[in-house]
C-alpha cells in the first residue's frame, strides 16, 4: 500500500467518524429541542417526551433543519405560543453546539 493510499483511507475514516457524529449531534439536538418546545407548548412527562421523539422523527423523515424549525414554528403558531422566527433558529443552534460539545467531551 502506498502512501498515498494510506492517506486516503485516513481521509476516508476521517469523514465518516465526521458524519457519524453529525448524525448523533443533529438527533440529540432535536431532542433537546423537542424538550424545550415542549415546555413552552405546556407539556408536561410523558406528553413532552412523545413530543420530543416526533420532532427526532421529523428530521428522519425529511432530513435538513427546516423540517424541523417548520414542525416547531407550526405547533407553536397552532398553540398560540409567541416565538419568534430567529428565536426557534437561535435555539436550535444553541442545542447543536451543545450536543456537539457532548459528543465530543465524551458525553454519549
Amino acid at each position: 500500500m502506498t502512501s498515498f493510499d494510506k492517506r486516503e483511507r485516513a481521509f476516508e475514516g476521517k469523514f465518516a467518524q465526521d458524519e457519524e457524529i453529525t448524525f448523533k449531534a443533529n438527533v440529540r439536538r432535536n431532542k433537546f429541542v423537542g424538550l424545550w418546545a415542549a415546555e413552552k407548548l405546556g407539556l408536561t412527562g410523558a406528553d413532552a417526551e412523545l413530543y420530543a421523539n416526533s420532532v427526532v422523527r421529523t428530521d428522519l423523515d425529511s432530513p435538513g433543519t427546516d423540517g424541523v424549525f417548520d414542525k416547531l414554528y407550526d405547533d407553536f403558531l397552532k398553540s398560540g405560543v409567541a416565538q419568534s422566527r430567529h428565536q426557534i433558529r437561535r435555539t436550535m443552534d444553541e442545542f447543536m453546539t451543545r450536543a456537539l460539545a457532548e459528543l465530543t467531551s465524551g458525553d454519549r
